[in-house]
């Protein structure tokens, strides 16, 4: 089974040892993955922002990444999202599994079936993240994280604070959260990131759509492990900057990978329906002009 990762902020190398590139030529241009070999399964690799992070969220190409991880036989995608934190229970440091997305972002392309030869496709999204691969990575960060790490209770909006009377002293892994996905490259203003709460916003970032929607429509499982890099705006004393975000991605870059890897050694042949929700494929996007 080969396994795809889409690294967010802070990972933009997987550090192997043996790092072979694989270029994959897709119909919206090259794409250059990374191929590793972890737990004796095959790996390939994708930087979000590229290498150097010069690929800004609205600018970063969705579809090629996609595309390129199912050209070389893809069944299943992590990935990692740094993100803000709209509730005061999930802090800088926390992980979360995504479960649910609001999108707000306007001007991407969100869909490869555009009409004429691609066709027209209405997928569904009830649950866009992989239920099984989000199950895997829950495990994953029980047997990896010490002992009072990698359980946040109920998470989300409204769950309790694993924080709290010093239950969980160290950074804690939220089991679900509701991925608010905003149009960047600018921060939120206070106004949004209130009306993000009231819609049950759990955390904020710039990048999970259209990835999360493609890769269903490419019949892909996906999950995102979202990194709470700061709180949002309106709800941090000082100004938000890109800086406190990168440094606390690299804090936390170690839990990350290390919790990657033990996802894909627990790996097991996709049972879900992900597979089958996908559009008909390959759709013709290079008759329809893209």
């Amino acid at each position: 089974m080969r396994v795809g990762i889409i690294g967010g902020t802070g990972l933009y190398r997987m550090e192997a040892q043996e790092e072979e590139p694989v270029r994959v030529a897709t119909p919206f241009g090259p794409v250059v993955l990374r191929r590793v070999l972890w737990a004796e399964r095959e790996v390939f690799f994708v930087a979000r922002h590229g290498e150097q992070h010069h690929i800004p969220p609205h600018r970063v190409n969705y579809r090629a990444n996609v595309w390129a991880l199912k050209e070389v036989g893809v069944e299943r995608v992590l990935s990692s999202s740094a993100v803000g934190s709209l509730r005061p229970e999930m802090r800088p440091g926390d992980l979360a599994l995504v479960d649910q997305f609001l999108d707000f972002t306007r001007g991407r392309v969100t869909s490869f079936y555009q009409g004429d030869a691609s066709g027209v496709f209405h997928v569904d999204v009830t649950d866009p993240y992989c239920p099984e691969l989000r199950a895997t990575l829950a495990a994953s960060a029980a047997r990896i994280f010490p002992a009072g790490e990698g359980d946040g209770g109920e998470g989300g909006a409204g769950g309790r604070d694993p924080h709290e009377a010093g239950q969980h002293p160290g950074p804690v892994m939220h089991p679900a959260a509701t991925y608010v996905c905003a149009e960047g490259p600018r921060y939120e203003t206070a106004a949004e990131i209130r009306a993000f709460r009231q819609l049950g916003g759990d955390l904020v970032g710039m990048t999970n759509v259209p990835e999360v929607v493609l890769a269903r429509e490419a019949g892909l499982c996906y999950a995102t492990v979202a990194v709470v890099t700061n709180l949002a705006a309106g709800l941090a004393s000082a100004p938000l900057t890109h800086q406190e975000v990168t440094e606390v991605m690299e804090s936390a870059s170690e839990r990350l990978r290390a919790l990657l890897q033990e996802a894909v050694r627990r790996l097991e042949p996709p049972t879900c329906a992900c597979a089958e929700l996908g559009g008909p494929w390959p759709p013709d996007v290079e008759r329809a002009g893209r």
